[in-house]
Protein backbone atom coordinates (compact mmCIF):
# COMPACT_ATOMS: atom_id res chain seq x y z
CA UNK A 1 0.00 0.00 0.00
CA UNK A 2 1.32 3.46 -1.02
CA UNK A 3 1.84 5.62 2.14
CA UNK A 4 0.04 8.67 0.38
CA UNK A 5 -1.81 11.76 2.73
CA UNK A 6 -4.40 10.41 4.01
CA UNK A 7 -5.89 9.27 7.35
CA UNK A 8 -6.09 5.63 8.29
CA UNK A 9 -8.50 4.07 9.56
CA UNK A 10 -8.30 0.49 11.80
CA UNK A 11 -9.12 -1.72 9.57
CA UNK A 12 -6.15 -0.60 6.33
CA UNK A 13 -3.61 -0.59 9.65
CA UNK A 14 -4.60 -4.21 10.09
CA UNK A 15 -4.05 -4.76 6.23
CA UNK A 16 -1.07 -2.92 6.67
CA UNK A 17 0.82 -4.58 9.38
CA UNK A 18 -0.80 -8.12 7.76
CA UNK A 19 1.41 -7.08 4.78
CA UNK A 20 4.19 -6.13 6.66
CA UNK A 21 4.29 -2.41 5.59
CA UNK A 22 3.47 -0.67 9.07
CA UNK A 23 5.59 -2.37 11.89
CA UNK A 24 5.50 0.00 14.60
CA UNK A 25 2.52 2.53 16.25
CA UNK A 26 3.46 5.58 17.77
CA UNK A 27 1.08 6.78 20.74
CA UNK A 28 1.43 10.47 21.52
CA UNK A 29 -0.23 12.70 24.20
CA UNK A 30 0.67 16.03 24.73
CA UNK A 31 2.18 17.57 28.00
CA UNK A 32 1.72 21.37 29.47
CA UNK A 33 4.84 22.52 27.40
CA UNK A 34 2.66 21.04 24.10
CA UNK A 35 5.03 18.36 23.16
CA UNK A 36 4.25 15.03 22.34
CA UNK A 37 5.02 12.52 24.63
CA UNK A 38 4.47 8.68 24.58
CA UNK A 39 5.40 5.79 23.38
CA UNK A 40 6.12 3.23 19.78
CA UNK A 41 3.98 0.02 20.37
CA UNK A 42 4.97 -2.71 18.48
CA UNK A 43 2.27 -2.61 15.80
CA UNK A 44 0.98 -6.42 16.29
CA UNK A 45 0.55 -5.72 19.94
CA UNK A 46 -1.25 -2.45 19.23
CA UNK A 47 -4.08 -3.97 17.41
CA UNK A 48 -4.38 -6.96 19.29
CA UNK A 49 -4.20 -4.71 22.83
CA UNK A 50 -3.58 -1.27 23.05
CA UNK A 51 -6.71 -1.01 20.50
CA UNK A 52 -8.77 -2.23 23.28
CA UNK A 53 -6.72 -0.95 26.05
CA UNK A 54 -5.07 2.16 25.25
CA UNK A 55 -1.30 2.15 27.04
CA UNK A 56 -0.43 3.91 30.14
CA UNK A 57 1.90 6.71 31.35
CA UNK A 58 3.50 8.04 34.76
CA UNK A 59 1.04 11.06 35.69
CA UNK A 60 4.00 13.18 35.96
CA UNK A 61 3.34 13.46 32.06
CA UNK A 62 1.29 16.67 33.53
CA UNK A 63 3.35 18.22 36.19
CA UNK A 64 7.06 18.11 34.90
CA UNK A 65 8.95 21.55 33.67
CA UNK A 66 10.55 21.48 30.38
CA UNK A 67 13.64 19.56 31.90
CA UNK A 68 11.67 16.85 32.52
CA UNK A 69 12.26 17.62 36.36
CA UNK A 70 9.37 16.26 38.82
CA UNK A 71 7.98 19.04 39.87
CA UNK A 72 6.46 19.18 43.69
CA UNK A 73 3.22 21.50 44.62
CA UNK A 74 0.94 19.75 41.70
CA UNK A 75 -2.17 17.70 42.90
CA UNK A 76 -1.85 15.44 40.37
CA UNK A 77 1.34 13.83 40.56
CA UNK A 78 3.41 13.84 43.53
CA UNK A 79 6.18 11.92 45.49
CA UNK A 80 3.54 11.74 48.47
CA UNK A 81 0.95 10.02 45.95
CA UNK A 82 3.50 7.82 44.62
CA UNK A 83 3.50 8.97 40.83
CA UNK A 84 0.62 6.26 39.97
CA UNK A 85 0.15 5.91 36.20
CA UNK A 86 -2.43 7.59 33.74
CA UNK A 87 -3.83 5.91 30.79
CA UNK A 88 -3.13 6.88 27.30
CA UNK A 89 -6.63 6.08 25.33
CA UNK A 90 -6.34 6.69 21.60
CA UNK A 91 -8.41 8.74 19.18
CA UNK A 92 -8.79 6.44 16.17
CA UNK A 93 -9.96 9.66 14.30
CA UNK A 94 -6.17 10.45 14.08
CA UNK A 95 -4.83 7.38 12.67
CA UNK A 96 -1.66 8.04 10.39
CA UNK A 97 0.98 7.44 8.91
CA UNK A 98 4.88 9.06 9.78
CA UNK A 99 6.28 8.96 6.31
CA UNK A 100 9.46 10.48 7.86
CA UNK A 101 9.98 7.09 9.92
CA UNK A 102 10.09 4.20 7.68
CA UNK A 103 7.10 1.40 8.63
CA UNK A 104 5.60 3.51 11.14
CA UNK A 105 2.23 5.24 12.30
CA UNK A 106 0.67 7.22 14.75
CA UNK A 107 -1.92 8.05 16.88
CA UNK A 108 -2.99 11.09 18.76
CA UNK A 109 -3.79 9.81 22.72
CA UNK A 110 -6.04 11.38 25.44
CA UNK A 111 -4.93 11.36 28.91
CA UNK A 112 -7.55 9.55 30.98
CA UNK A 113 -8.35 8.38 34.75
CA UNK A 114 -8.71 4.86 35.74
CA UNK A 115 -12.27 5.45 34.58
CA UNK A 116 -11.59 6.61 31.38
CA UNK A 117 -12.56 10.15 31.90
CA UNK A 118 -10.23 12.65 30.65
CA UNK A 119 -7.71 14.33 32.96
CA UNK A 120 -8.95 18.07 33.46
CA UNK A 121 -5.97 19.74 33.48
CA UNK A 122 -4.79 17.88 30.33
CA UNK A 123 -4.20 20.52 27.51
CA UNK A 124 -6.26 18.21 25.30
CA UNK A 125 -8.80 17.91 27.33
CA UNK A 126 -9.02 21.26 28.44
CA UNK A 127 -10.17 22.12 24.47
CA UNK A 128 -12.21 19.29 24.22
CA UNK A 129 -13.94 20.74 27.52
CA UNK A 130 -14.38 24.48 25.33
CA UNK A 131 -15.46 22.75 22.66
CA UNK A 132 -18.33 20.76 24.19
CA UNK A 133 -19.02 23.86 25.26
CA UNK A 134 -19.38 25.75 21.91
CA UNK A 135 -21.78 22.60 20.45
CA UNK A 136 -24.05 22.85 22.96
CA UNK A 137 -24.51 26.38 21.95
CA UNK A 138 -24.70 25.05 18.41
CA UNK A 139 -21.80 25.94 17.22
CA UNK A 140 -18.39 24.67 16.04
CA UNK A 141 -14.99 26.51 15.82
CA UNK A 142 -12.50 26.34 12.80
CA UNK A 143 -8.46 27.44 13.45
CA UNK A 144 -5.55 27.92 11.53
CA UNK A 145 -2.07 27.89 13.68
CA UNK A 146 0.71 29.75 11.51
CA UNK A 147 4.06 28.65 13.25
CA UNK A 148 7.29 30.24 12.35
CA UNK A 149 11.13 28.56 13.13
CA UNK A 150 14.55 29.51 12.56
CA UNK A 151 16.83 26.64 10.53
CA UNK A 152 20.45 26.62 11.27
CA UNK A 153 23.20 24.43 9.76
CA UNK A 154 23.95 22.93 12.63
CA UNK A 155 23.19 19.58 14.04
CA UNK A 156 21.11 19.55 17.57
CA UNK A 157 23.96 18.01 19.11
CA UNK A 158 26.25 20.08 18.25
CA UNK A 159 23.87 23.37 18.80
CA UNK A 160 23.78 21.54 22.37
CA UNK A 161 27.50 21.62 22.53
CA UNK A 162 28.03 24.71 21.83
CA UNK A 163 25.57 26.36 24.37
CA UNK A 164 23.47 27.87 21.23
CA UNK A 165 26.25 30.21 20.89
CA UNK A 166 27.80 31.06 17.55
CA UNK A 167 25.09 28.79 15.43
CA UNK A 168 24.91 29.54 11.66
CA UNK A 169 21.34 30.99 10.20
CA UNK A 170 20.53 28.98 7.02
CA UNK A 171 20.14 32.47 5.63
CA UNK A 172 22.61 35.07 6.26
CA UNK A 173 20.22 37.94 5.10
CA UNK A 174 16.32 38.67 5.80
CA UNK A 175 14.42 36.29 3.41
CA UNK A 176 11.09 37.54 3.51
CA UNK A 177 8.77 36.29 1.01
CA UNK A 178 12.23 35.95 -0.91
CA UNK A 179 12.16 32.72 -3.65
CA UNK A 180 16.01 32.98 -4.18
CA UNK A 181 16.85 32.84 -0.22
CA UNK A 182 14.08 30.39 0.68
CA UNK A 183 15.75 28.07 -2.31
CA UNK A 184 18.51 28.10 -0.39
CA UNK A 185 16.73 25.72 2.08
CA UNK A 186 14.19 23.69 -0.12
CA UNK A 187 16.07 20.37 -0.03
CA UNK A 188 14.38 20.93 4.14
CA UNK A 189 11.07 22.17 3.80
CA UNK A 190 10.05 20.18 0.54
CA UNK A 191 10.88 17.47 3.03
CA UNK A 192 8.58 18.96 5.47
CA UNK A 193 5.72 19.75 3.26
CA UNK A 194 5.80 16.44 1.67
CA UNK A 195 5.94 14.20 4.64
CA UNK A 196 2.93 16.09 6.33
CA UNK A 197 1.05 16.57 3.37
CA UNK A 198 1.75 12.10 3.60
CA UNK A 199 0.81 12.31 7.05
CA UNK A 200 -2.70 13.46 6.65
CA UNK A 201 -2.19 17.46 7.21
CA UNK A 202 -2.90 19.45 4.18
CA UNK A 203 -0.38 22.09 2.76
CA UNK A 204 -0.41 25.38 1.51
CA UNK A 205 2.49 27.47 1.20
CA UNK A 206 6.18 27.91 2.42
CA UNK A 207 7.87 31.27 2.86
CA UNK A 208 10.87 33.22 4.56
CA UNK A 209 10.97 35.55 7.28
CA UNK A 210 12.20 38.87 8.58
CA UNK A 211 14.71 36.86 11.06
CA UNK A 212 18.04 35.46 9.58
CA UNK A 213 16.92 31.57 8.69
CA UNK A 214 13.53 32.18 9.43
CA UNK A 215 10.60 30.41 7.66
CA UNK A 216 6.99 29.63 7.83
CA UNK A 217 4.82 26.38 6.92
CA UNK A 218 1.44 27.37 6.10
CA UNK A 219 -1.15 24.57 6.71
CA UNK A 220 -5.02 24.59 5.86
CA UNK A 221 -7.99 25.35 8.72
CA UNK A 222 -9.45 22.38 10.22
CA UNK A 223 -11.62 22.06 13.18
CA UNK A 224 -10.16 23.17 15.97
CA UNK A 225 -9.40 19.71 17.90
CA UNK A 226 -8.09 18.51 14.64
CA UNK A 227 -5.55 21.74 14.00
CA UNK A 228 -4.48 21.42 17.53
CA UNK A 229 -3.24 17.76 16.97
CA UNK A 230 -2.01 18.29 13.39
CA UNK A 231 0.01 21.70 14.92
CA UNK A 232 1.71 19.10 17.79
CA UNK A 233 2.69 16.42 14.82
CA UNK A 234 4.13 19.02 12.26
CA UNK A 235 6.15 20.45 15.33
CA UNK A 236 7.66 17.37 16.32
CA UNK A 237 8.31 16.31 12.74
CA UNK A 238 9.78 19.41 11.57
CA UNK A 239 12.55 18.99 14.10
CA UNK A 240 12.65 15.26 13.01
CA UNK A 241 13.27 16.11 9.30
CA UNK A 242 15.62 18.93 10.14
CA UNK A 243 17.84 16.04 12.51
CA UNK A 244 17.67 13.06 9.17
CA UNK A 245 19.16 16.12 7.16
CA UNK A 246 21.84 17.32 9.95
CA UNK A 247 20.35 20.65 10.83
CA UNK A 248 18.41 21.90 13.27
CA UNK A 249 15.38 24.76 13.40
CA UNK A 250 14.21 26.14 16.64
CA UNK A 251 10.20 27.15 17.70
CA UNK A 252 11.58 29.37 20.36
CA UNK A 253 9.59 32.06 20.63
CA UNK A 254 12.55 34.83 20.80
CA UNK A 255 16.19 33.37 19.86
CA UNK A 256 18.11 36.52 19.33
CA UNK A 257 17.11 40.40 19.14
CA UNK A 258 15.29 40.13 16.03
CA UNK A 259 12.26 39.12 15.00
CA UNK A 260 10.79 36.13 16.97
CA UNK A 261 8.82 33.09 15.97
CA UNK A 262 5.13 33.85 16.24
CA UNK A 263 2.50 31.13 15.67
CA UNK A 264 -0.35 33.70 14.70
CA UNK A 265 -3.67 32.12 15.35
CA UNK A 266 -7.13 32.10 12.54
CA UNK A 267 -10.35 31.35 14.44
CA UNK A 268 -13.77 31.90 13.99
CA UNK A 269 -17.00 30.33 14.73
CA UNK A 270 -19.93 28.71 12.28
CA UNK A 271 -22.57 26.79 13.15
CA UNK A 272 -23.96 23.30 13.24
CA UNK A 273 -24.92 23.91 9.38
CA UNK A 274 -21.51 25.30 8.81
CA UNK A 275 -23.07 28.78 8.22
CA UNK A 276 -20.55 31.78 8.81
CA UNK A 277 -22.19 33.29 11.94
CA UNK A 278 -19.77 35.66 12.82
CA UNK A 279 -19.85 37.48 9.35
CA UNK A 280 -22.76 40.12 8.57
CA UNK A 281 -23.91 43.63 8.57
CA UNK A 282 -23.72 44.76 11.80
CA UNK A 283 -20.46 47.26 11.44
CA UNK A 284 -17.28 46.17 9.67
CA UNK A 285 -18.46 42.98 8.25
CA UNK A 286 -19.32 41.53 11.39
CA UNK A 287 -22.83 40.01 12.63
CA UNK A 288 -23.52 40.65 16.08
CA UNK A 289 -22.81 37.21 17.31
CA UNK A 290 -19.53 38.41 15.83
CA UNK A 291 -18.70 41.60 17.34
CA UNK A 292 -19.41 39.78 20.56
CA UNK A 293 -17.27 36.99 20.06
CA UNK A 294 -14.49 39.37 18.94
CA UNK A 295 -15.32 41.60 22.35
CA UNK A 296 -14.81 38.76 24.39
CA UNK A 297 -11.07 38.28 22.61
CA UNK A 298 -10.49 41.72 23.74
CA UNK A 299 -12.21 41.42 27.43
CA UNK A 300 -10.34 38.64 28.13
CA UNK A 301 -6.47 39.16 26.29
CA UNK A 302 -4.65 39.98 30.09
CA UNK A 303 -5.80 37.44 31.81
CA UNK A 304 -5.46 34.51 29.21
CA UNK A 305 -1.67 35.31 28.24
CA UNK A 306 -0.60 32.82 30.20
CA UNK A 307 -2.07 29.96 27.72
CA UNK A 308 -0.45 32.03 24.76
CA UNK A 309 2.96 33.28 26.37
CA UNK A 310 3.57 30.21 28.89
CA UNK A 311 7.36 30.51 29.40
CA UNK A 312 9.69 33.50 30.25
CA UNK A 313 11.10 33.83 26.52
CA UNK A 314 7.76 34.43 25.12
CA UNK A 315 7.48 37.99 26.74
CA UNK A 316 10.50 39.40 24.64
CA UNK A 317 8.74 39.05 21.34
CA UNK A 318 6.79 41.68 22.97
CA UNK A 319 8.66 45.26 21.03
CA UNK A 320 7.73 47.86 19.40
CA UNK A 321 7.92 47.30 15.47
CA UNK A 322 8.82 44.39 15.25
CA UNK A 323 5.47 42.65 13.81
CA UNK A 324 4.54 41.04 17.72
CA UNK A 325 1.58 42.90 19.44
CA UNK A 326 1.84 45.24 22.60
CA UNK A 327 -1.19 46.58 21.91
CA UNK A 328 -4.42 44.78 22.65
CA UNK A 329 -6.55 46.85 20.07
CA UNK A 330 -8.21 45.20 17.15
CA UNK A 331 -8.13 46.30 13.72
CA UNK A 332 -8.84 45.31 9.95
CA UNK A 333 -5.78 43.86 8.54
CA UNK A 334 -3.97 46.16 10.57
CA UNK A 335 -0.59 43.53 11.58
CA UNK A 336 0.00 46.55 14.67
CA UNK A 337 -2.88 45.07 16.50
CA UNK A 338 -3.17 42.11 18.83
CA UNK A 339 -6.18 40.76 17.38
CA UNK A 340 -6.44 41.40 13.40
CA UNK A 341 -9.81 40.75 11.72
CA UNK A 342 -9.08 39.51 8.14
CA UNK A 343 -11.75 37.88 5.38
CA UNK A 344 -15.36 38.01 4.98
CA UNK A 345 -18.14 35.75 5.03
CA UNK A 346 -17.39 32.22 5.57
CA UNK A 347 -13.29 33.28 5.53
CA UNK A 348 -13.96 36.08 8.14
CA UNK A 349 -11.97 35.52 11.35
CA UNK A 350 -9.91 36.67 13.81
CA UNK A 351 -6.41 36.78 14.04
CA UNK A 352 -4.99 36.54 17.67
CA UNK A 353 -1.30 37.70 16.87
CA UNK A 354 0.00 37.33 20.81
CA UNK A 355 0.85 33.94 20.50
CA UNK A 356 4.97 32.78 20.10
CA UNK A 357 6.22 29.37 18.79
CA UNK A 358 6.45 28.25 22.04
CA UNK A 359 2.63 28.10 22.55
CA UNK A 360 0.78 24.81 23.21
CA UNK A 361 -1.85 25.32 21.04
CA UNK A 362 -4.36 23.25 23.00
CA UNK A 363 -4.62 25.45 25.77
CA UNK A 364 -3.96 28.83 23.32
CA UNK A 365 -7.70 28.06 21.13
CA UNK A 366 -8.87 26.72 24.55
CA UNK A 367 -8.37 30.10 25.44
CA UNK A 368 -9.84 32.14 22.54
CA UNK A 369 -12.66 29.43 22.13
CA UNK A 370 -13.70 30.42 26.23
CA UNK A 371 -13.04 33.99 25.49
CA UNK A 372 -15.70 34.04 22.24
CA UNK A 373 -18.01 32.16 24.17
CA UNK A 374 -18.44 34.56 27.26
CA UNK A 375 -18.44 37.69 25.14
CA UNK A 376 -21.63 35.91 22.80
CA UNK A 377 -23.44 34.67 26.08
CA UNK A 378 -22.92 38.33 27.76
CA UNK A 379 -23.63 40.09 24.22
CA UNK A 380 -20.19 42.49 24.91
CA UNK A 381 -20.15 45.59 23.40
CA UNK A 382 -16.81 45.80 20.99
CA UNK A 383 -14.86 49.11 21.03
CA UNK A 384 -14.55 51.29 17.37
CA UNK A 385 -12.39 49.59 14.89
CA UNK A 386 -8.24 50.70 15.34
CA UNK A 387 -6.54 52.35 12.14
CA UNK A 388 -3.13 53.21 12.68
CA UNK A 389 -0.18 52.24 14.37
CA UNK A 390 -1.21 50.49 18.01
CA UNK A 391 2.06 50.66 19.01
CA UNK A 392 2.04 54.45 19.72
CA UNK A 393 -0.60 53.95 21.80
CA UNK A 394 -1.39 54.62 25.41
CA UNK A 395 -3.77 51.99 25.86
CA UNK A 396 -4.24 48.30 27.74
CA UNK A 397 -1.20 46.68 26.83
CA UNK A 398 -0.36 42.43 26.26
CA UNK A 399 1.35 41.59 29.82
CA UNK A 400 4.90 42.70 30.08
CA UNK A 401 6.75 39.36 31.55
CA UNK A 402 5.72 36.08 32.78
CA UNK A 403 4.78 37.19 36.34
CA UNK A 404 2.37 39.80 35.04
CA UNK A 405 0.78 37.02 33.10
CA UNK A 406 0.71 34.52 35.92
CA UNK A 407 -0.85 36.95 38.33
CA UNK A 408 -3.70 37.96 36.30
CA UNK A 409 -4.27 34.20 35.12
CA UNK A 410 -4.01 33.19 38.98
CA UNK A 411 -6.54 36.07 40.58
CA UNK A 412 -9.34 35.74 37.74
CA UNK A 413 -12.68 34.97 39.02
CA UNK A 414 -13.39 34.17 35.22
CA UNK A 415 -10.64 32.14 34.77
CA UNK A 416 -11.96 29.78 38.00
CA UNK A 417 -15.59 29.55 36.39
CA UNK A 418 -14.64 28.80 32.96
CA UNK A 419 -11.89 26.46 32.97
CA UNK A 420 -12.30 25.08 36.63
CA UNK A 421 -10.41 25.80 40.16
CA UNK A 422 -7.53 22.40 39.16
CA UNK A 423 -7.04 23.96 35.65
CA UNK A 424 -6.69 27.29 36.76
CA UNK A 425 -3.62 25.95 40.36
CA UNK A 426 -1.96 23.79 37.95
CA UNK A 427 -1.47 26.28 35.73
CA UNK A 428 -0.64 28.53 37.69
CA UNK A 429 2.00 26.25 39.28
CA UNK A 430 3.25 25.27 35.87
CA UNK A 431 4.19 29.89 36.14
CA UNK A 432 5.45 29.80 38.64
CA UNK A 433 8.01 26.65 38.33
CA UNK A 434 9.42 28.88 35.23
CA UNK A 435 9.68 31.81 37.28
CA UNK A 436 11.39 30.29 39.98
CA UNK A 437 14.19 28.33 37.52
CA UNK A 438 14.35 31.71 35.92
CA UNK A 439 15.35 33.20 39.05
CA UNK A 440 17.97 30.97 39.99
CA UNK A 441 19.51 30.56 36.65
CA UNK A 442 22.83 32.88 36.14
CA UNK A 443 22.58 34.13 32.22
CA UNK A 444 25.74 34.84 29.50
CA UNK A 445 24.12 38.62 30.02
CA UNK A 446 25.28 39.10 33.58
CA UNK A 447 27.91 37.65 32.94
CA UNK A 448 29.14 39.80 30.24
CA UNK A 449 27.59 42.38 32.03
CA UNK A 450 29.14 42.08 35.65
CA UNK A 451 32.25 39.75 35.28
CA UNK A 452 34.94 42.74 34.86
CA UNK A 453 32.63 45.94 35.37
CA UNK A 454 31.30 45.41 38.88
Amino acid sequence: MSLQGKRLTLDELKADVAAGVIDTVVVGATDMQGRLQGKRIHAPFFLEDTVKNGTEGCNYLLAVDIDMNTVQGYDISSWDTGYADMGMSPDFATLRYLPWHPGTAMVVADFVDHHHQGISVSPRTVLKTQLERLHKAGMVALCGTELEFIVFKDTFEEAWNSGYQGLTPANQYNVDYSLTGTARVEKLLRAIRLNMDAAGLIVESAKGECNYGQHEIAFRYEDALTTCDNHSIYKMGAKEIASEQGCSLTFMAKFNEKEGNSCHIHLSFRDLADNAVMSGDAGDGMSELGRAFLAGQQQHMRELTLLFAPNINSYKRYQPGTFAPTAIKWGRDNRTCALRLVGSGHSLRIENRVPGGDVNPYMAVAGMVAAGIDGIEKNLVLEPIFTGNAYALETSRVPHTLQEARDLWANSQWVKETFGEDVQKHYTHMADTEIDAFGRAVTDWERFRSFERM
